[in-house]
């Protein structure tokens, strides 16, 4: 099969190659989850996906990229078109019921401890975004969630330019940040005020979410994680 990407893992100073993944490499999907599941600490700041759900987009219900070092899968990234139901994160942004169609997640992204460091998520971020660009799309909103404090994962959606939209309880009652990115936006929006608020402090962020503010970035000071938000003069969908 062909590659989408070839590099050199800057730590181990070894090759690898990205390609597309089929059902195949299934088996090595759930050994990657696996590893990364058991060497969390928090084991709820992340939802794994069980082999049906891998199976469904593995099926063409999305897609799915990995990087593989020493013929082995070190690191995956998904995307998935989500069925359109009552936990759509269309809903949780404030899109009409015509414009779910238009959404796509970015789904679960793992990496093997051993291979952190090496910006395979960043990597397989853009490779995954440009493979979609290259399809005959209609999707105009890529949306994910992220658990407060996961925070390799919100630099990740950060660096993608996607923003907070929303922050509310998801999968039978975890809280998650839900990010949004509108892929016909173009430009960044004029911020009219801008606000720093503790990533602990989850009303006052929820507060800022519903009136139409929207979280752009994080930084930490002494120790404590916050987050920024801003009011834009120009939404195309508004969290609530």
């Amino acid at each position: 099969m062909s590659h989408v990407y070839e590099g050199i893992l800057k730590n181990q100073q070894i090759s690898f190659t990205v390609r597309k993944l089929t059902l195949e490499d299934l088996p090595e999907i759930l050994n990657v989850q696996n590893h990364v599941i058991h060497q969390l600490e928090n084991k709820e700041r992340l939802q794994p996906l069980s082999a049906e759900e891998f199976q469904f987009i593995l099926e063409g219900n999305g897609r799915m990229i990995g990087a593989f070092a020493e013929k082995k899968l070190i690191a995956f990234r998904a995307l998935l078109v989500p069925p359109i139901d009552e936990e759509h994160l269309g809903w949780d942004i404030g899109l009409s019921e015509s414009e779910l169609p238009k959404v796509i997640y970015q789904e679960i992204s793992n990496v093997l401890p051993a291979f952190r460091g090496n910006q395979l998520q960043k990597i397989l971020a853009s490779l995954i975004m440009q493979e979609l660009a290259k399809k005959n799309h209609s999707y105009r909103y890529v949306c994910c969630t992220v658990a407060p404090f996961n925070i390799p994962s919100l630099k990740d959606k950060f660096s993608q330019g996607m923003r907070i939209a929303a922050l509310k309880e998801k999968y039978g009652g975890s809280l998650r940040y839900i990010f949004v990115k509108d892929l016909e936006e173009i430009g960044e929006p004029e911020n009219k005020e801008t606000i720093f608020i503790p990533m602990k402090e989850f009303s006052a962020q929820q507060s800022k979410l519903t009136e139409g503010w929207q979280g752009l970035q994080m930084e930490e000071r002494a120790g404590e994680w916050w987050v920024k938000y801003a009011l834009h003069t120009r939404n195309a969908w508004r969290g609530r």
